[in-house]
């Protein structure tokens, strides 16, 4: 038996006695290639040899199988029980029975790959491990920079449900377009936002220096006059943003006043869902800000890279006397030989690059299925 066949005989036996004796080819491919990079030049051989030892070993019976870890791998089978042990979530920060609400929020403009459903299986089991409500909200409100895919929407659901991660609700951002807006009139109303119509470059010079643009110090009633504009159409894509108020002197200058909304050419740049009915988006730190409030969210679960969001979400939360959810991070996933980053997964596709996204090169959960 040659080393590659060793290796796939044993992770299939793994699989199988996790599955209650039934292996699953794709999974056990994709755990072999992930953890034995050398074996991925050979992958096409690899996953036909894959295929053929997995039909082999569902045969057999659970006895059977785990008998033959038993006196094959019994180290394989000990490490394997032990992580089984050792999976359980830390204590959830100021968390109560019966009231935890988590949400997984994704951009259907890919696939699900192993990074963004750590945050989903991690949202998901401290959802059920408090009794609490698991949202999915698909965040689809760049119609012209990440667009959504029809698609996507799909996938991302069926994604979920192999995982096991079953939803309690879902939203969709595009369709609460009206909501997005009341909210920003009110923001106007308050003095925590204002209309910028300053060139892009312009405010950037200003902002690096701490100091306010000219749009900012204008009373309400030009505020709202402007933003009808941005609704009416009179102000055309890139005529005018919403900014929030926040310090001018915070050390990130891309804290200091960010964009909430913006105008989309969307007869240029339809929305698979909507349309062209809705001309001013809002940008992700407003509508993710949002709903987190608006849907109850008590406690979020993202990726450290997203800490710089959560400064500026907490300016806007301050502006309307919200109190901020409970966020955990955790660090980035990296996976040797396996692509995590979305861009390069879609670019890879249009290049045929990859034969599809189960290609067992990809860290796609339908690579793994």
């Amino acid at each position: 038996m040659t080393d590659i066949e060793e290796t796939v005989r044993k992770y299939a036996l793994l699989n199988a006695y996790q599955h209650g004796g039934k292996a699953q080819p794709k999974a056990v491919l994709g755990k072999i290639l992930a953890e034995n990079p050398e074996f991925r030049s050979q992958a096409r051989e690899v996953a036909s040899l894959t295929s053929r030892i997995v039909e082999e070993i569902n045969r057999l019976t659970p006895e059977r199988q785990l008998k033959i870890l038993r006196e094959r791998w019994p180290e394989s089978l000990e490490a394997r029980k032990r992580m089984a042990e050792e999976k359980k979530l830390p204590p959830l920060p100021e968390a109560e029975e019966g009231r935890v609400v988590t949400r997984f929020s994704p951009n259907p403009d890919c696939v699900l790959h192993l990074g963004s459903a750590r945050a989903a299986v991690i949202s998901w089991m401290y959802a059920k491990a408090y009794k609490g409500r698991f949202i999915l909200r698909f965040e689809d409100t760049d119609p012209r920079g990440k667009r959504p895919q029809l698609q996507f929407y799909d996938s991302i659901r069926e994604d979920l449900e192999w995982l096991g991660c079953r939803w309690d609700e879902e939203h969709i951002q595009s369709m609460r377009l009206p909501i997005y807006y009341e909210h920003a009139q009110r923001l106007l109303e308050k003095g925590g936002a204002y209309v910028c119509t300053c060139k892009p470059e312009k405010f950037r010079s200003l902002a690096l220096a701490g100091k306010p643009c000219p749009c900012r110090e204008q009373p309400s009633e030009v505020q709202l006059e402007r933003w009808e504009r941005m609704l009416d159409g009179r102000y055309r894509e890139g005529g005018a943003v919403v900014r929030v108020k926040t310090d001018l002197s915070h050390p990130n200058p891309a804290v200091r006043d960010w964009p909430a909304l913006r105008i989309v050419d969307t007869e240029r740049w339809p929305h698979p869902l909507v349309g062209s009915r809705f001309r001013v988006w809002p940008l992700y730190n407003f509508s993710c800000g949002r709903d987190d409030h608006l849907l109850g969210i008590t406690h979020i679960v993202r990726g450290k890279e997203r800490l710089a969001n959560e400064v500026r979400q907490k300016y806007l939360y301050a502006h309307l006397g919200w109190k901020y959810p409970v966020a955990v991070h955790y660090g980035r996933l990296a996976i040797t030989g396996a692509e995590l980053s979305k861009s390069k997964i879609k670019s890879g596709m249009e290049e045929g690059v990859f034969k599809g996204y189960d290609d067992p090169r990809l860290a796609t959960l339908q690579a793994l299925r």
